[in-house]
């Protein structure tokens, strides 16, 4: 199935440009609403998602004559906006620059954005929306014109700066005069004054480079019978999530975005948990990438600087632990839904299903790709370190993988995948042949198994459940299968993926839950959990089912095949953070359960 046969609901209408140091998410209208520089969680200089009013945006007025379409240049990220009229049309190829520069072929990726104007035909008009919100418009932009840039400071703060530069006249573009447009022109917004001479031909040049970067680095995706495109732009834009200075993964590139409109569930997830990171590197090494999954060891390592130091939840992209959470009150929220947070207060929380699925990555990593000894030795440590913090916590209640803010309980997954993260211990000390670790370690992965099969299933509604100590349902259960807890054709299995799709099954989507938590009963579905269930149907023998499910399931993406967090029951319109690494990591898991992968072998003459 092809992006442009996908039958679009109301959605987050945005594409995203970046790359993996800051991204832009640019409307379906052609206007950047969100940007942060220099890097991801920086502050906002355009945050028009966050309040319409005075969040700040970069866009291109033109008159109702105008159709407006988007696209992805193919096998990349860079977006192609195009305005066509009968007096004219032109297109906007937006991207961050990123490719390989030396003999050490390190990476260039400025925080910058170019905006190439290209006249297709005609003579079209337009006029520059040009409005900055510097500090998540908590500051007020001032200009200095210069002669071949316009300097933007903060009033409150003058050190606090970005620069614009364009092949237009700078009077015209700050006062929103209309032109017609003659011939191809850019624009570039750029963190740092620039060193070198910004033209057309620079441009041009920064163009081709990252384009043929992008070209190059999707090609390395294996490639699928069934679904190859909404893999390879959900591979990309997983790629788009990473910081490639740490080799952390962000859960998404935005803060504040609503799981419902109008209530409160607004958080910022521009930070990396270990879950959900984890997974996104699991998905990657599937489909062929390797180097983001070394980058991610490298990041996993680094935050542990001593064999004494704690795990957290989740970090800071640079590693930082402390991740303060403030209310900016200043601004209305996405579709008025206050409140906009930055920061993430969840990093206090204990969650021990996040050790397994970091543990299932690492015995990966030593089975595939182990580096050189003392690299083996290193990681080593970190196995060490997280076997004694699951042999010492998993009989103790946690949030769960919901982030539940409210008692802590006996979640019936993170005992689970307290599990999963000793079985993989024990598989990498047989690796290792360290038959003396792997003894102790499974014996621990023995009894919590145990303890899960007498405490986690309920003999009265014959169905696993959310917590040791309630009869409620829970999409995160279907994870049993998948991590080998348990086997699809185990009738314990069967029953609860029966039970979950009869209680969380509403109007086509799921529920992570419905029952009442810290902040009341939730409202919208959890997209990764519909992509659980379609799997949970699938293994259990329910094939066409399942693919139903998932054939709805992708015609709430957007225009552009991305998926946010969640998704509205009634208008399946996409809600939540955008785009969320969970939903588009699960995307390609759940298409590749559909296809095959095509051996291009049998296509090379010897």
């Amino acid at each position: 199935m092809e992006l442009s046969e996908l039958p679009q609901a109301e959605s987050l209408d945005y594409g995203a440009i970046g790359n993996c140091r800051s991204a832009a998410l640019i409307s379906s209208k052609g206007s950047i609403d969100w940007l942060c520089l220099p890097d991801f969680d920086s502050s906002s200089i355009f945050a028009k998602i966050l309040d319409k009013k005075i969040g700040g945006s970069f866009g291109f007025k033109v008159d109702k004559s105008y159709e407006i379409k988007q696209k992805y240049v193919d096998h990349t990220n860079i977006l192609c906006t195009t305005f066509s009229s009968d007096e004219g049309e032109f297109e906007v190829m937006d991207f961050m620059p990123r490719y390989r520069i030396g003999e050490k072929h390190d990476y260039y990726l400025p925080p910058e954005v170019y905006r190439l104007v290209r006249l297709k035909k005609g003579k079209p008009r337009f006029k520059v929306d040009f409005k900055p919100a510097m500090n998540y418009a908590r500051d007020t932009a001032t200009y200095t014109v210069n002669y071949d840039n316009v300097k933007i400071a903060a009033a409150e703060n003058e050190y606090d700066t970005f620069y614009l530069y364009s092949s237009l006249n700078f009077d015209v573009v700050l006062s929103g005069e209309e032109f017609i447009l003659e011939k191809d022109e850019f624009f570039l917004i750029s963190y740092n004054q620039k060193l070198i001479k910004i033209d057309q031909s620079r441009v041009d040049l920064e163009y081709q480079r990252t384009k043929v970067y992008w070209i190059n680095w999707a090609n390395r995706t294996r490639k699928y019978t069934k679904y190859y495109p909404l893999i390879e732009r959900s591979v990309l834009v997983l790629k788009l999530m990473s910081f490639h200075r740490s080799g952390a993964v962000l859960a998404a590139l935005t803060t504040s975005l609503p799981e419902s409109v109008g209530e409160v569930r607004n958080w910022d997830y521009r930070f990396c948990w270990l879950r959900d990171a984890s997974m996104s590197i699991d998905t990657l090494l599937t489909v062929g990438h390797q180097g983001a999954a070394k980058r991610f060891m490298t990041f996993i390592h680094n935050i542990l600087k001593k064999k004494s130091d704690s795990f957290q939840i989740m970090y800071g992209i640079r590693g930082e632990r402390t991740l303060t959470e403030e209310t900016l009150t200043h601004l209305s929220g996405y579709k008025d839904s206050a409140p906009v947070r930055i920061g993430n207060d969840a990093y206090h929380q204990k969650q021990n299903d996040s050790f397994g699925y970091l543990m299932d990555v690492i015995y990966r990593y030593y089975r595939f790709f182990p580096g050189s000894l003392d690299e083996v030795e290193d990681m080593f440590e970190v196995v060490k370190n997280i076997v004694r913090t699951v042999s010492a916590d998993w009989e103790k209640p946690d949030k769960g993988i919901w982030e539940i803010r409210g008692e802590e309980q006996h979640f019936v997954l993170s005992k689970v995948m307290s599990w999963v993260a000793m079985d993989r211990a024990v598989s990498i000390a047989e690796i290792l042949q360290r038959d003396d670790f792997a003894t102790r370690w499974k014996i621990v992965a023995d009894t919590i198994k145990q303890d899960v099969m007498e405490n986690g299933w309920n003999k009265e509604i014959e169905s696993f459940t959310q917590t040791y100590s309630n009869k409620e349902m829970d999409t995160s259960l279907l994870l049993m299968e998948e991590y080998g807890f348990i086997s699809a054709d185990d009738i314990r299995y069967k029953k609860t993926v029966d039970l979950v799709y009869k209680t969380l099954n509403y109007n086509g989507l799921m529920y992570r839950y419905n029952n009442h938590d810290d902040f009341g009963k939730p409202t919208s579905a959890f997209t990764i959990c519909t992509f659980w269930m379609i799997r949970g149907l699938f293994v259990t023998g329910r094939e066409a089912e399942a693919q139903k499910l998932f054939e709805e399931l992708l015609s709430y993406s957007n225009h552009l095949g991305l998926f946010s967090e969640d998704l509205d029951f009634e208008t399946k319109s996409q809600l939540g953070n955008f785009p969320q690494a969970y939903s588009m990591l699960a995307l390609i898991n759940t298409a590749l359960l559909f296809s095959e992968e095509i051996q291009l072998s049998k296509f090379i003459r010897p």
